[in-house]
């Protein structure tokens, strides 16, 4: 993370364009999914993300292999990430980006935990490692830069309520000190109303609560049903100098079948 912080201070805010970013937890490939297992939704996915074209793109519940598909069907992205366990096994925190916009020049993980630059700790009682993958980000075009950080936080309603703050605690801990910052994640915890929530705005800026223009439902969460919850857990936060243009909870759907269990989150920043 040193090195995170030396980058941190040579960004700058990007010149004026649009920068398309989505937060999506993808449902890991479970076979009790039964009609919605990824081998059936996987197409449906692809074709979400090439309809919405994020330039970069936090993703939950990826494991390895969906992770390869995508960008072999979508050759214009590349991703990046470790596991949970910190090899290539189980849940990925990976970040996907547009190669001909964006070029990483540092990634890393860390994980939620006391000793947070242990692959595979875990702590606060959760019942699985939890970890943030991040980027420093430079703009092919503009040499600008900024950092971003992608998230899933512990699952488990009110047995998990501490693991999640303190898992807030640690990522406000680890911000950049200087420059453009994004967080996206699936924090399963309540916008506005919960303790990571409170932990981590004001001092990041909730790109949905800032929008000029909002679309689709608040509730992000809708088990492969279509109807959403009455919560928004997948959040897109920011520190950055940018307009919030639009956030959209995306709905998409084909014969009434959803990409996901969860829907994704696009945000259009204007920089």
């Amino acid at each position: 993370m040193f090195r995170l912080a030396l980058l941190s201070l040579l960004a700058f805010p990007l010149a004026a364009a649009d920068l398309r970013v989505m937060s999506f937890n993808v449902r890991y490939p479970n076979p009790a999914d039964g009609p919605d297992f990824w081998e059936k939704r996987k197409d449906l996915l692809i074709d979400t993300v090439r309809r919405h074209r994020p330039d970069v793109m936090g993703t939950q519940e990826l494991f390895h292999l969906q992770g390869e598909y995508i960008v072999a069907q979508l050759p214009e992205y590349a991703w990046f990430g470790l596991s949970r366990r910190g090899n290539k096994e189980d849940e990925h925190m990976g970040v996907f980006y547009r190669k001909d916009r964006l070029q990483p020049i540092e990634t890393g993980n860390f994980w939620l935990s006391p000793t947070p630059d242990v692959p595979g700790s875990s702590a606060w009682g959760m019942s699985l490692p939890r970890m943030v993958t991040w980027a420093v980000f430079e703009d092919r075009k503009t040499r600008k830069r900024f950092t971003c950080f992608n998230t899933h936080f512990a699952h488990r309603g009110k047995v998990d309520e501490e693991a999640r703050r303190q898992g807030a605690l640690l990522i406000a801990q680890r911000l950049p000190k200087d420059g453009p910052f994004l967080l996206t994640g699936d924090f399963n915890a309540a916008a506005g109303d919960s303790s990571a929530y409170s932990t981590l705005v004001p001092t990041l800026t909730d790109a949905w609560t800032a929008a000029k223009k909002k679309s689709g439902p608040e509730g992000t969460f809708h088990g492969f049903k279509g109807t959403p919850g009455k919560t928004r857990i997948d959040w897109v936060l920011f520190r950055a100098p940018w307009k919030v243009k639009s956030a959209a909870t995306l709905t998409d759907s084909k014969d009434g079948r959803f990409p996901s269990d969860h829907f994704p989150v696009l945000v259009v920043f204007g920089l």
